[in-house]
């Protein structure tokens, strides 16, 4: 029998899924209401942030609401959206 000690389990677990989520390529064109050619785009040029699982592309939904956040700080301080 195996026995498997929690009390580090706790300190590494995520404390929301929602939070910790990995979105895919249609996910995260839904998510930002825009098609999947334009986070295709945004992904390879590096303006998203997004990683590769084998071929697939992945974004983290932490990370994409943290770009939301600075795009929209960057809009009201004069810069323009990339997109």
């Amino acid at each position: 029998m195996l026995v498997f000690s929690t009390t580090n389990l706790a300190k590494t677990m995520p404390s929301s899924a929602a939070e910790n989520a990995i979105m895919t390529i249609g996910e995260v064109a839904d998510y930002l209401k825009v098609t999947e050619r334009t986070i295709y785009r945004l992904a390879g040029a590096k303006k998203i942030p997004a990683f590769k699982v084998g071929g697939s592309w992945r974004f983290s939904k932490a990370d994409i609401d943290s770009w939301i956040k600075r795009q929209s700080e960057d809009d009201t301080q004069g810069g323009a959206l990339e997109t």
